[in-house]
């Protein structure tokens, strides 16, 4: 197993990739985090709570939640760049038991996964604390439970990094597996929340437990004001982890085992 590890790691450091991953995940979580601190919630259209409140606070780095399409896409290139350039072939040939590659696969991108939540949090905490310092605003929240949301936030890249290298070993094609992953992220779940019925089964899917874990309701709130209806009610944070955790297990198993059952033409 070391040396397939091994391979990995390399395979993932020739290329400047990793790089320009974190310097996009620097750029979200400062970039992002401090524009929409400098601005202040206050002035968006329609305004929100400011900096000062708690619901402001949550509400700023919630956004961040929608950024994990990305190493969720980075971990389907992983794979699918490996079918689309035939480059499995030797991969195979090198390491013939199939579970240990994907095993591999899961645990290298998992780190860069968490490479990247880091960058990602500690950026958009240095941001947050830097905007609210300069314009002289008392955050709503206190700084130890700000790092808490941060470190979840942290957690669910790392969760959707490894569920975008399942994704990719089960579809295998690069544009439909990243056209089923980003679709999915950023358009199936919230029009589930509009459907009546179907909208109850949206804590229990990754969006909903990503948002429990990040205590991130703005969007469910804004839908159900939109609609007319009643919030759709979150589940606790722990749960959320659980939940998501739990994808994370089942898109690792099947990355796992169903490889081993077909061809690769």
């Amino acid at each position: 197993m070391k040396p397939v590890l091994h391979a990995e790691f390399r395979r993932l450091f020739a290329t400047r990739m990793w790089l320009g991953t974190l310097l996009v995940a620097a750029l979200l979580g400062g970039g992002l985090i401090g524009l929409l601190a400098v601005v202040g919630p206050e002035n968006f259209e329609p305004p929100m709570p400011g900096l000062h409140t708690e619901a402001g606070v949550r509400a700023v780095l919630g956004f961040l939640g929608f950024t994990a399409f990305i190493p969720a896409a980075i971990g389907t290139l992983a794979v699918t760049s490996e079918y689309r350039h035939r480059t499995v072939n030797f991969t195979f040939l090198f390491a013939p038991d199939r579970w240990r590659v994907l095993a591999a696969k899961l645990v290298t991108y998992g780190v860069a996964g968490m490479a990247y939540g880091i960058v990602l949090s500690g950026t958009a905490a240095v941001a947050l604390f830097g905007a609210a310092a300069t314009r002289g605003v008392s955050l709503g929240l206190p700084a130890g439970t700000i790092v808490e949301l941060l470190a979840r936030l942290a957690v669910a890249m790392v969760a959707y990094t490894v569920l975008g290298v399942g994704m990719g070993a089960l579809i295998r094609h690069q544009i439909a597996a990243l056209c089923v992953v980003i679709g999915y992220l950023y358009g199936a779940e919230l029009l589930l929340i509009m459907i009546p019925g179907v909208r109850n089964l949206y804590p229990w899917l990754p969006g909903g437990a990503t948002a429990a874990l990040t205590d991130f309701t703005a969007v469910a709130d804004a839908l159900a004001q939109q609609l007319s209806s009643e919030p759709v009610q979150l589940l606790s944070p722990m749960a959320g982890t659980l939940i998501l955790l739990g994808y994370t297990a089942l898109a690792s198993t099947a990355a796992l085992l169903k490889p081993m059952r077909r061809d690769l033409a």
